[in-house]
């Protein structure tokens, strides 16, 4: 009779702790800005090869989603921000939980220099 190999618990390293700072913003508003500037703060202190990758696509979604929301409030006066906010919405949540499954299994993020997921 063989034993199953241990499941592995949630992981509460540094990217994900942002990632979850990030979740939170949709809730609180404010927490995002917490996220990002840990993530400034972090960079320059890795603890794992892998982190750094984190960290620069952490501050692109955050600056990223910031004009992507500035824009969605100008197109409001012509009706067609409010929908967008959705989509700004939808965006920076994919690439938050892509950024978390990914520090779950302590990888590196794929094309981190891209503006899509």
């Amino acid at each position: 009779m063989t034993v199953p190999p241990p499941q592995q618990s949630f992981q509460l390293n540094r990217p994900t702790i942002i990632a979850l700072l990030y979740l939170a913003s949709f809730i609180t508003g404010i927490t995002a800005i917490i996220g990002v500037v840990l993530a400034y703060m972090w960079t320059k202190e890795p603890l794992e090869p892998w982190e750094a990758n984190h960290y620069r696509w952490h501050i692109r979604t955050f600056w990223i989603g910031l004009v992507y929301s500035l824009l969605c409030t100008l197109l409001v006066f012509i009706l067609i921000g409010a929908f967008l906010y959705i989509a700004v919405a939808l965006w920076f949540a994919l690439r938050t939980i892509k950024a978390l499954l990914a520090a779950q299994r302590s990888e590196p993020i794929m094309a981190v220099d891209s503006w899509l997921i």
